[in-house]
């Protein structure tokens, strides 16, 4: 069986990069079997060291996240509450729904209280553990597809 590969931009804040560092080592340094079928991830993030913080204005920025984020498949994003203050995670959001791509929510571990920005967008939302959240990946996949 060949293996499926699915593009993923995981929408954060920076302020907040242990969700991101957690998600990211999650899902791409392992390999993955789902339902037998094998999954491989390309990371079209932006993470703080990505040399995409280099536009000149939040215009460029925009469209460079939103270049990214019309590239991947499915868009991830924790639903811890900073996401409702977050400019540039609603900023993502809008784009990953105007681009017609499949938004998956991922509850931080512990986490008492739903971001409803994120609620509110996502198709599913997982809880805190690499299985579930690849999991949620396929099915968003598959949903899109």
């Amino acid at each position: 069986m060949s293996t499926h590969r699915i593009h993923l931009f995981i929408s954060h804040s920076w302020a907040h990069s242990g969700h991101y560092d957690t998600l990211r080592s999650w899902i791409f340094e392992r390999s993955w079997l789902v339902d037998g079928t094998p999954l491989a991830f390309s990371d079209f993030s932006v993470p703080r060291d990505n040399p995409v913080h280099n536009a000149g204005s939040d215009r460029l920025l925009q469209a460079a996240i939103y270049l990214r984020i019309d590239r991947s498949h499915v868009v991830i994003c924790p639903t811890g509450m900073y996401a409702n203050y977050s400019k540039w995670i609603r900023k993502e959001l809008a784009g990953a729904m105007a681009k017609r791509k499949l938004i998956l929510g991922v509850d931080p571990w512990g986490q008492k209280r739903r971001s409803s920005v994120v609620g509110g967008a996502a198709r599913e939302t997982v809880g805190w553990n690499g299985k579930s959240v690849v999991a949620g990946i396929w099915r968003c996949f598959l949903a899109g597809y």
